[in-house]
């Protein structure tokens, strides 16, 4: 490659079931040039979420499905490379949704958040300052409403979400209980994150080990993953419990319903009784006018050590399809990030 080559990563075919690294095709095209009024990005670091496996299918959802052929899309902190703009600077760094898995792209400038010259954690915006951290902020504390000595459950509790959304628990006085992949993850929330017990979902008597950690019930759970780990949630759930619904990254990649009886009756019978709240959100739904208060808020927390974040760097924007398909097989730790170039 040159510098007068862009390096980009398309959806190749859709999938069915788990993606594969066929469904991506990696493509070498001219580096754009921006026209006048335009600003062309030097894309740092991609994001990687749960959410770009729906994106890659067609069936109707909340957001277009990318097209055959198209760039993947996703988050991404960039630098101007070049700015034909007179509200952007070369270096200046800026968060897009625009860039998606590519070196450069042209981008609108009016859909970008300014970060500043000198951003001290540039990539954080991507993770404990950005979606995943304000996606847990409002999913806890506008559908969870947590009250202290509550017990908050959360599932995927060692990735970006639900990390956050067990150290926010805590911070807000309640007792968090995590659900991970490993025990090694286990440690981590427990030992590091500060969690009051973490069940390994993995573990063959999971249904038990998590029913004698919520010895109280559960009051709020907050859901990430669906599936099993939510059968053995459902009887533990106490009258007016919470259910923000974030993710349900266990059936991303089905192609047919569970096997097995069906539970919706058994279900339908628990949120009625209990008289549950279960609540989907989508975070960019209605929620911008939380944002000032969630920046301030987590700011501090960082600041006075009271949240901890993990991120999982990874080098090279040709290891992207690799690294997403690792992510929904649960094999990350911590929020993933892909570095694309280095800065300027």
């Amino acid at each position: 490659m040159t510098d007068k080559t862009n390096q980009r990563i398309v959806l190749a075919s859709r999938p069915v079931g788990a993606p594969t690294a066929a469904n991506f095709r990696i493509e070498q095209v001219a580096k754009p040039v921006p026209a006048e009024g335009e600003v062309l990005l030097r894309n740092i670091y991609l994001s990687l979420d749960p959410y770009m496996r729906g994106r890659m299918s067609d069936a109707a959802s909340y957001a277009d499905p990318v097209a055959i052929d198209d760039v993947m899309v996703g988050g991404a902190v960039c630098q101007v490379e070049a700015s034909n703009h007179p509200d952007y600077e070369v270096g200046e760094w800026v968060l897009t949704y625009q860039a998606g898995w590519q070196q450069y792209a042209l981008a609108d400038a009016q859909d970008f958040v300014k970060l500043g010259k000198h951003p001290e954690h540039p990539s954080y915006a991507l993770g404990i300052m950005g979606m995943p951290g304000f996606t847990a902020y409002v999913g806890l504390l506008d559908i969870g409403e947590p009250k202290p000595g509550e017990t908050v459950v959360v599932a995927a509790a060692t990735g970006p979400v639900g990390a956050t959304v067990g150290q926010i628990a805590k911070i807000k006085g309640c007792r968090a209980v995590g659900i991970a992949g490993s025990a090694e993850k286990c440690r981590h929330a427990v030992e590091v994150l500060g969690f009051d017990a973490c069940i390994d979902h993995r573990a063959p008597d999971f249904a038990a080990q998590l029913a004698a950690a919520c010895n109280d019930g559960i009051d709020v759970y907050f859901e990430n993953v669906g599936g099993k780990v939510f059968d053995s949630v459902i009887p533990l759930l106490n009258a007016h419990a919470r259910i923000p619904l974030c993710g349900l990254v266990s059936q991303y990649n089905a192609t047919e319903l569970p096997q097995g009886p069906d539970r919706l009756g058994l279900l339908m019978v628990q949120l009625l009784v209990k008289r549950i709240k279960v609540q989907g959100f989508i975070i960019f739904d209605g929620n911008q006018h939380r944002y000032p208060a969630f920046a301030k808020d987590m700011q501090q927390w960082l600041s006075e050590g009271k949240i901890h974040y993990r991120e999982q760097l990874e080098q090279g924007l040709a290891n992207a399809p690799q690294q997403l398909i690792n992510l929904l097989e649960g094999k990350n730790f911590g929020k993933v990030v892909i570095q694309v170039n280095p800065p300027l």
